[in-house]
C-alpha cells in the first residue's frame, strides 16, 4: 500500500510538472521507443521505478585504440535495442570486478521517469563517474540513477538522468611525446566531451532540455567535470550551465610529483609501456604510437595490468596546448572558466585514505618520516621553479602540519583514541598517521575544492560549498568521513546496492533523512542552479546553503556541513595557514 500510495503523488507531481495529461499508456509494460537523429531506439520499462531505461546506446564510433574518437556517422530504420548496459571501459581496479570490460566501451545511459517524452522539457543530469580515470564505469551499480531521479518526480520536479562511459587508464589519458604530436592526448576527456555533445543533440528526443543540462561527477568524475570548464582554455560550448563536483572538482589530480609540469615521468611511464611490448624497439620513436595501437588486446593488456605492469602507475591528463592548454592555477586566476553555477565539495576525512601508505614502508613515524612523504610530491623541476630548496618546503609544510594529534585527521571528537606506539593503527599507517592524513587530504582534495570556491567568488559566479562529516555503516572510526561515503547519499542509495557493506545498515533514521535531504539539494541545483529549492532543505533554525562569499569571513566563504546530528553552516576556514599555503604554490610546486 505505501508503494501505490508513493505512486500516486508521483504520478500528480509529475503531471504538474509537465503541465499536460500524462500518456494513457503511463504506467504500463509496453517498451518505451525514441527516435534520435540516428534512428529509433526501444529501452526498457521499470515496474519498480516507474521509469523508462535507455541503456548502451552509442555515442561514437567505437575508435581505434590510442585515437580520437569520432561522431556516429550513419542512420538506420529499423529499431535497435537500448535495454542492457554496455560493456565498462578496459580499466585495472576494484571497481571493475565483477563487470565485463571491452575497448568497444563508448555508450550511455538514459534514465527518465515513465510517461515522459519528446515534448516535455525537462532539467539534465549527467553522471561522470569516478575511479582515478583508471577504473569504473556507469553501470556500476552504485550508480543507480533511479532513487535520485525518483526524488526528482516526489519533489514535483522531474529531471531526467545520464551515465556515461569514456577510455580509462593509457586508452584514455596516454601521455607522452608521441601522444602529444599525434593529437591524441586526454583522450578520456574528449570521449566525454563527444558524449555531451551526443546529449546537447538528442536529449530533447528523450524529454530532456538541451539548455538545462549539469554536469555531475564524484572524485576523477568531478575532475572531469572540471575539466570541462576549463578546456579549450574557457571556451563555453554551451553543453552545460551547472556543475557539480563531489570530492575532486577544481584541479587536475596530482599524479606525479610536480604534476602537469613533470613531463619527464609522462615519458618515461609511457616509455616503460612501450619496452614491456614486442614494440620495444621502437622506443623514442613515433612508430611507438602506431605499434601499440596495432598489438593484440591481450599483449597490451598484460602490459597495462595492474598485476603484471605494477610499475607502470596509473596514467594522467596533461597539458596539450589544446583540450588543456594550461595550468588550473592560472586559468582559475585569470577567469579562463565556464561561468556556471556550481556546487561542489568533499568529505572531512579525506586523507585518510590518501594518506595512508605515504613515506617509508610503515607510514610516517617520526619527522624523518614526515620528510620522505613529502619528498614524495616534489620534483627536481617544481622545486628550482618555487626559487626554494627541498628542505625550505619540507620544513614549511612541517610547520604548517604539525605532529599534534588534535590538529590532524580525524578529529578526537569523532575517534578519540589516540595514536600510540604499538597501537594497531601505528604498526600499520604509522604514528603520525593523523598528521600524514591532514596534509595528503588537502594536498589530494581540499585544498583544489576551496581554490575553486574562492575562484568562482571573485568572479562573481555564483558556487556553493560543502563539507560531508558522517562516518557510515562499515568504516571503521579511525578512517571517518572518508573518500567516496557521501556518494550513497547523494543518490539516495538506502538498500547499499553495489555495495558490499550497505552504509546505512545498523544506523538509526538519521542517516536515510541525511541522504533525502542532500538527494534533493542535488535535484534542487539541477532544476534551478540553487541547492535550497523552494522549500528550503530542512535544516535547523530555518538555514540556507548561503552562495560562498569570499568577502565575508575573513576571505572565505560560508559551506554547509552535512551530519546526521544536524547540519549547519560554518565558515570555510578549516586549515586555513596549510590550505593557503599549497593554493599559493600550487602552480609552481604542484604543477596543478
Amino acid at each position: 500500500m505505501k508503494f501505490f500510495s508513493r505512486l500516486i503523488v508521483a504520478l500528480a507531481a509529475l503531471a504538474s510538472a509537465t503541465g499536460k495529461p500524462l500518456p494513457r499508456n503511463y504506467g504500463s509494460q509496453s517498451a518505451p521507443t525514441v527516435t534520435v537523429k540516428n534512428g529509433t531506439y526501444s529501452g526498457t520499462y521499470s515496474v519498480e521505478h516507474n521509469q523508462e531505461f535507455f541503456l548502451g546506446i552509442p555515442y561514437a564510433i567505437p575508435p581505434k585504440r590510442f585515437s580520437l574518437a569520432q561522431s556516429l556517422n550513419s542512420t538506420w530504420n529499423a529499431t535497435r535495442d537500448a535495454v542492457k548496459y554496455s560493456p565498462l571501459c578496459v580499466g585495472y581496479g576494484g571497481d571493475d570486478v565483477g563487470y565485463d570490460l571491452s575497448e568497444d566501451c563508448l555508450y550511455l545511459n538514459v534514465i527518465r521517469p515513465a510517461g515522459v517524452d519528446s515534448g516535455t522539457a525537462l532539467p539534465v543530469a549527467v553522471w561522470i563517474h569516478g575511479g582515478g580515470l583508471f577504473m569504473g564505469g556507469s553501470a556500476d551499480r552504485r550508480y543507480n540513477l533511479s532513487f535520485i531521479v525518483r526524488n526528482s518526480v516526489e519533489l514535483g520536479t522531474p529531471i531526467v538522468a545520464v551515465s556515461i562511459n569514456y577510455r580509462l587508464s593509457a586508452y584514455g589519458f596516454l601521455a607522452s611525446a608521441e601522444a602529444l604530436k599525434a593529437g591524441v592526448a586526454n583522450n578520456g576527456f574528449r570521449d566525454q566531451r563527444l558524449a555531451l555533445h551526443w546529449i546537447k543533440e538528442n536529449i530533447a528526443s528523450f524529454g530532456g532540455d538541451p539548455n538545462l543540462i549539469t554536469l555531475w561527477g564524484e572524485s576523477s568524475g568531478a575532475e572531469s567535470v572540471f575539466a570541462h570548464t576549463i578546456a579549450y582554455n574557457g571556451r563555453d560550448d554551451g553543453l552545460f550551465r551547472g556543475a557539480i563536483g563531489q570530492s575532486g572538482f577544481g584541479g587536475l589530480f596530482v599524479r606525479y610529483p610536480g604534476g602537469l609540469n613533470n613531463t619527464a615521468a609522462m615519458q618515461d611511464n609511457y616509455d616503460k609501456l612501450v619496452r614491456n611490448t614486442s614494440c620495444a624497439s621502437k622506443v623514442g620513436t613515433q612508430e611507438s604510437l602506431t605499434c601499440l595501437q596495432d598489438l593484440p588486446f591481450a599483449e597490451i593488456n598484460m602490459a597495462l595490468n595492474v598485476t603484471a605492469g605494477a610499475t607502470l602507475g596509473p596514467w594522467s591528463p596533461m597539458l596539450d596546448g589544446d583540450f588543456i592548454s594550461d595550468l588550473p592555477s592560472k586559468q582559475l586566476k585569470d577567469g579562463r572558466f565556464v561561468k556556471v553555477p556550481l556546487l561542489v565539495g568533499s568529505n572531512t576525512d579525506e586523507g585518510t585514505g590518501f594518506g595512508a601508505g605515504r613515506g617509508p614502508p610503515g607510514g610516517v613515524n617520526t619527522d624523518a618520516d614526515f620528510k620522505v612523504a613529502i619528498a614524495g610530491i616534489l620534483s627536481n623541476q617544481s622545486v628550482a621553479a618555487a626559487g626554494l630548496s627541498a628542505g625550505q618546503i619540507k620544513d614549511q609544510l612541517m610547520y604548517l602540519y604539525p605532529n599534534i594529534q588534535a590538529l590532524g585527521i580525524p578529529s578526537l571528537d569523532t575517534w578519540p583514541e589516540l595514536v600510540t606506539p604499538n597501537s594497531t593503527i601505528a604498526n600499520t599507517l604509522g604514528l603520525q598517521f593523523r598528521r600524514t592524513s591532514a596534509l595528503f587530504g588537502d594536498y589530494t582534495i581540499h585544498y583544489t575544492r576551496r581554490r575553486a570556491n574562492l575562484g568562482w567568488s571573485d568572479h562573481g559566479v555564483p558556487s556553493y560549498a560543502y563539507r560531508f562529516d558522517v562516518i557510515v555503516n562499515g568504516v571503521p572510526p579511525s578512517f571517518g568521513a572518508v573518500h567516496f561515503q557521501e556518494v550513497a547519499f547523494v543518490f539516495d542509495n538506502l538498500n547499499g546496492d553495489g555495495y558490499a557493506v550497505n552504509p546505512f545498515a545498523t544506523k538509526p533514521p538519521s542517516f536515510k533523512h541525511l541522504a533525502k535531504q542532500m538527494s534533493n539539494a542535488w535535484v534542487n541545483f539541477v532544476v534551478s542552479q540553487d541547492p535550497n529549492g523552494d522549500d528550503g532543505l530542512d535544516l535547523p533554525d530555518d538555514l540556507e546553503w548561503p552562495v560562498y562569499n569570499a568577502t565575508t569571513g575573513g576571505g572565505l566563504g560560508h559551506e554547509i556541513v552535512w551530519n546526521v546530528n544536524g547540519s549547519y553552516v560554518e565558515v570555510d576556514e578549516f586549515r586555513a595557514p596549510g590550505i593557503n599555503w599549497l593554493i599559493e604554490h600550487a602552480g609552481i610546486v604542484f604543477g596543478n
